[in-house]
């Protein structure tokens, strides 16, 4: 049966299609002689996902093999792309699973996997948050470089991560949809877990959407009364004004109309985002 190689192109850019250094033959290998990829960012492998997997694993077979890389000193191998597959091929009772073998180094491990998953849209936000982060910490890249890897904007990306200040009560419910992301990124107006709980609690009982949750963080802000009492309505010609810096700058901004001239709030929340606003706004001032 004729295997399928498309690999998507955020892998193919990670993977180059040719190379001498690597050895892009098909083979079948033992199942029990595979490592998970240390670095794979999915957490969460539903039980129903896998059976149906399965199912068509053995009434068609892998269609697409598994990456992985050979530790010689070990003998072993250790996966790079393909959990899934390799989970579903356990259930379906297979001894051998079709593989290229790859070198990778650590962070490509990690991109690899996130790639993956990001193309088929398998990761939790929290999930690829975790993933953003560590190829942040681990190893030094910017969010404008992660964005390139993964095929993302660069607000995406610092919007993702910041979903990791969130309470473990908040990250809890939007892992069990019981909120969307929409209503998380609301919640994160709010400096305190303590605080962000007990919106929560709120917003779950009496079924906010995130348009009413963001309103509702407002109130608790005390943001709503300064507005009213102090700032009037913004305009068309100020909101449409608003609009365009925000997509310029890839974050929320506000201009505020006076008698006598007035001011542009730019907010921002990562030391990371402010450095690509000045950069956008004035480049390299050195």
């Amino acid at each position: 049966m004729a295997r399928r190689k498309g690999l998507g192109r955020g892998l193919e850019a990670l993977i180059p299609a040719v190379d001498a250094n690597f050895d892009r033959s098909e083979q079948e290998i033992a199942i029990e002689k595979i490592s998970p990829n240390p670095r794979q960012p999915r957490a969460a492998f539903y039980d129903e996902e896998m059976s149906e997997l399965a199912a068509s694993i053995t009434a068609h077979g892998i269609i697409q093999p598994l990456i992985v890389t050979y530790d010689e000193t070990n003998q072993s191998y250790t996966l790079i792309v393909g959990e899934r597959r390799l989970i579903a091929a356990k259930l379906a009772n297979l001894t051998h699973v079709p593989v290229i073998i790859r070198e990778a180094t650590e962070q490509q491990r990690l991109e690899l996997a996130l790639i993956e998953n990001v193309q088929r849209s398998d990761l939790n936000p929290l999930e690829a948050a975790e993933a953003y982060r560590q190829m942040v910490d681990d190893f030094d890249l910017s969010h404008e470089e992660i964005a390139k890897r993964v095929g993302k904007s660069r607000v995406t990306i610092t919007n993702t991560i910041r979903l990791l200040q969130l309470s473990q009560k908040v990250r809890e419910a939007l892992v069990n949809d019981q909120i969307s992301e929409g209503h998380a990124r609301a919640l994160l107006t709010l400096r305190y877990h303590q605080a962000q709980d007990a919106a929560l609690e709120t917003i779950i009982r009496k079924e906010l959407n995130v348009r009413q949750t963001e309103e509702y963080v407002r109130k608790l802000s005390g943001q709503t009364s300064k507005r009213n009492t102090s700032i009037p309505p913004a305009s068309p010609e100020i909101s449409d004004l608003e609009a365009k810096l925000r997509t310029r700058l890839g974050t929320k901004v506000n201009i505020h109309r006076r008698k006598n001239g007035g001011s542009v709030v730019i907010h921002y929340y990562s030391e990371e985002e402010l450095n690509y606003i000045i950069d956008t706004l004035i480049g390299d001032a050195s």
